[in-house]
């Protein structure tokens, strides 16, 4: 038996014109009324009505009619999931049904999300870096547990196999080969005999496919040793062909005097130029594609490094992001 779960479902109707809304209420009350649900409602003179029923099981539904035209149906319940899915769509299907009826074609949209499913055993919510909502098709728990550091969780999903999530961010999947791809120059490099140096990086994609390619030494630092060992290696004038740098995506802020991940960066861009050789290459990770102000910013830092610069940018499509990823 699947495992229980809060199940929030919607159904939205965006009319052709302003609602009666003591009409709408009229016409919806008897659905609620016969899965034997308690009415409670609010009228506002200028703002339309909210009705709330509530069963004895704790089941609720909520409707708010907007006097614009807006009409929203928001149902939740905490049951066997089959159970509450097939009870729920039933009373969707009746208010769709004695809406249309209403209103005789004059609905403009009628929306009905996929519910959403709070609380269970197995979490397929995560935000993309630009905010949006994204469901995974997550089936098993194969790892959640707290470093030192961290939250460490590996989620296995049907499309993407295996996808690491550090602290609520999705780090990687076994599907992302795209990205260990585009971070190493996207096959255009030739790494054998060079000096590697990978900043971060601690899921091992890169280390795994760089290996292949016969560098002559790999150097990978850990995020928390990097800022002392890069001033180490400047100080001994230690130099490399190639410095990758994974250790963090551009931040979402916009204020680099507010955001210490924008210093963090600018020093780490700052310290990789001192120990890359003059004709050395320098590899790293952007942000969502959409996160426009964020990316134009990180590029006027690399007009403020002690040293000139030249850079190109290449977008890939990372398939467990669900976004292009420059």
């Amino acid at each position: 038996m699947a495992a229980a779960a809060a199940r929030h479902s919607t159904l939205d109707f965006m009319l052709g014109a302003t609602a009666d809304c003591n009409a709408v209420l009229k016409a919806l009350q008897p659905l609620f009324q016969e899965q034997g649900m308690t009415e409670t409602v609010h009228n506002w003179e200028d703002h339309g009505y909210l009705a709330t029923y509530i069963q004895k099981n704790g089941s609720f539904a909520n409707l708010r009619i907007y006097p614009h035209g807006l009409v929203l149906v928001d149902l939740q319940s905490y049951n066997d999931q089959t159970k509450g899915k097939e009870e729920t769509d039933r009373l969707l299907d009746k208010v769709e049904e004695r809406m249309k009826e209403l209103f005789h074609g004059n609905i403009k949209r009628v929306k009905r999300l996929p519910a959403i499913l709070r609380g269970g055993a197995i979490d397929r919510y995560w935000p993309t870096a630009d905010g949006r909502l994204v469901e995974y098709d997550i089936d098993e728990v194969v790892y959640d547990e707290d470093s030192p550091f961290q939250n460490i969780k590996i989620l296995h999903s049907k499309q993407f196999g295996n996808i690491l999530i550090l602290s609520g961010d999705v780090n990687l999947a076994e599907s992302d080969l795209a990205y260990t791809q585009a971070i190493m120059g996207s096959g255009k490099e030739n790494y054998a005999g060079k000096e590697v140096l990978i900043l971060g990086g601690g899921d091992g994609g890169i280390l795994y496919e760089i290996v292949k390619l016969k560098p002559k030494m790999v150097t990978m630092v850990l995020i928390e040793d990097c800022i002392p060992v890069l001033k180490r290696y400047a100080k001994e004038g230690r130099m490399f062909d190639y410095v990758i740098n994974d250790l963090t995506a551009v931040p979402i802020s916009t204020s680099p005097e507010e955001d210490s991940t924008w210093e963090f960066l600018r020093l780490i861009l700052d310290l990789s130029m001192k120990v890359l050789k003059q004709d050395g290459k320098y590899f790293t990770q952007g942000n969502c594609i959409n996160l426009t102000d964020a990316l134009t910013l990180y590029e006027e830092q690399l007009s403020r490094l002690y040293c000139p610069v030249e850079f190109s940018k290449e977008i890939v499509c990372v398939p467990s992001y669900m976004e292009l990823y420059p």
